[in-house]
């Protein structure tokens, strides 16, 4: 495969025939290299805390990265509200062992989805802030207040970040057979036991997803999370200017 990979790059001009090739030699590595590590790290509760710390970081650096924004790691909320809507109530009612080897895997998909799930809201709604521009400087001049005005804007197209995971959602078992209700039929050979291990992982990428994109919604809107030279800033204190000069105009 990594080979009729590399000639396909190389038939079609797609890049370098090398750039699979050093992908699969890289991700072999990682694999073994994060296998080693976890084998030694899910014997106990508290190594495999200290790699969900691990993974929690790196996650709210991509997203960070992604986004494209000044103070992003305010994300680190969103990510953080994400996950603790989810990982409390599946450990309270006993769905995930307050073992090692159950939560990682677990905390894991749901700390990934939602990581891609931040970074695209968060990334949509800076550029949608930008290019309708003016239609938050209308709203402004209308008396609505900066949150809300950008809010308005914004939250429509930002929520197209939960599409995928509801798609899916909505098409498994029809359209697609995800990765845990495969891993779960292999192993037991029932059915039903992964039919249920994957609708809980779905609910709950639901769940974390959702929490997560509306935290971030709100980190932007409240003007938390912004990008160097954003426009609304600046039409915030043009507008602010026109109405201290409409007031000293009155009251001359």
């Amino acid at each position: 495969m990594v080979l009729a990979s590399a000639g396909v790059y190389w038939s079609t001009a797609l890049g370098s025939a090398w750039t699979v090739p050093r992908a699969a030699v890289r991700a072999v590595l990682q694999l073994v290299a994060v296998a080693a590590i976890l084998t030694a790290a899910l014997s106990s509760l508290r190594t495999s805390l200290i790699v969900l710390a691990v993974m929690f970081a790196a996650a709210t650096v991509t997203a960070a990265h992604r986004s494209q924004s000044n103070r992003s790691w305010l994300l680190a909320l969103a990510l953080a509200t994400g996950m603790l809507s989810v990982l409390p109530l599946l450990l309270a009612t006993g769905l995930v062992p307050i073992t090692g080897i159950a939560i990682v895997p677990i905390a894991g998909i749901l700390l990934g989805s939602t990581m891609t799930a931040t970074a695209v809201a968060a990334r949509r709604a800076l550029d949608t802030l930008r290019t309708r521009a003016g239609e938050v400087e209308a709203l402004l001049s209308l008396g609505f207040r900066d949150r809300l005005a950008r809010m308005e804007i914004i939250g429509p197209t930002a929520t197209d970040a939960l599409l995928p995971n509801l798609d899916q959602t909505r098409t498994v078992g029809i359209v697609t057979l995800p990765g845990a209700f495969v891993g779960v039929l292999l192993s037991t050979g029932s059915a039903m036991q992964a039919g249920a291990v994957q609708i809980l992982i779905l609910l709950s990428i639901l769940l974390s997803q959702t929490c997560a994109v509306a935290v971030t919604l709100e980190l932007i809107a409240r003007g938390k999370i912004t990008r160097t030279g954003h426009p609304p800033e600046s039409m915030r204190r043009r507008l602010g200017l026109r109405r201290r000069r409409s007031a000293t105009d009155a009251s001359a």
